[in-house]
């Protein structure tokens, strides 16, 4: 499978020069997410063994259907959980983009993919409304335990629908519980989505992993900003319900 090139730079703690995108939308062309946003607490979510023991990350991959020679994105890599069982997952002939918007964590990932000779392995630093992905590059975009910590979900998902190859998919693990309280519930999660032209394809319990799966595919079009309808919490009828025109 042919890799995009820039998946295959040395990893390191620099500024990447990413290619220039048509049609660039701020962040304030969006609408505004109508839930609470999660702090940024932690780079690590639990202890790699605890995690082990549990075999969260192979029942992550096995159920996001990863496998060798595909190209990947970490989204949120934090300390690089992920990003390392992931190479393994994906051979020698597949890639890994590890991606964080806290400059020091994506640089101690840097020098941890160096210091254990990852070379499939790159290490770049998104945006908090933007993951600054390489277009019709990613077979599957992870992001585990991360997406109620996305300040501008729209503009996140909307910049990051170019990203995918024809068949990619976009993985989200998280837990059922209210945003504030690091989690996403499931009926909020696919009405984000939709609304920026996702559908979802599966969505599973994950025990191993905290809480659930879910898997998204960009059909159609991508909308333009002005044309999505964010998601409204109505604690009456439940935590979210389907966009509509005002």
């Amino acid at each position: 499978m042919a890799a995009c090139a820039l998946l295959l730079g040395a990893c390191d703690a620099t500024e990447p020069k990413l290619p220039e995108r048509k049609s660039e939308a701020k962040a304030s062309d969006f609408p505004a997410a109508d839930r609470p946003v999660a702090t940024i607490v932690s780079a690590r979510w639990s202890t790699e063994e605890a995690r082990d023991r549990l075999n969260e990350a192979e029942e992550v991959m096995d159920g996001a259907g990863i496998a060798k020679g595909m190209t990947v994105a970490d989204i949120g890599a934090g300390e690089g959980y992920y990003t390392i069982r992931l190479a393994q997952r994906v051979g020698p002939d597949g890639r890994v983009l590890a991606e964080d918007i806290v400059p020091e964590v994506r640089d101690a990932l840097a020098q941890r993919v160096a210091r254990e000779r990852l070379d499939s392995v790159s290490v770049r630093l998104g945006k908090a409304d933007d993951p600054r992905l390489p277009e019709a590059s990613f077979d599957r975009v992870l992001m585990v335990h991360m997406y109620h910590e996305i300040a501008e979900p729209y503009a996140f998902l909307w910049h990051l629908r170019p990203s995918l190859r024809p068949d990619g998919l976009v993985v989200v693990v998280d837990a059922n519980r209210a945003t504030q309280n690091h989690g996403t519930p499931p009926a909020l999660l696919r009405c984000e989505f939709e609304a920026v032209g996702y559908r979802q394809v599966a969505m599973r319990p994950m025990p191993s992993a905290g809480g659930y799966l879910a898997t998204f595919q960009a059909v159609g079009p991508r909308p333009e900003p002005s044309a999505i309808r964010p998601c409204r919490l109505n604690p009456q009828a439940g935590p979210a319900s389907a966009p509509k025109a005002d």
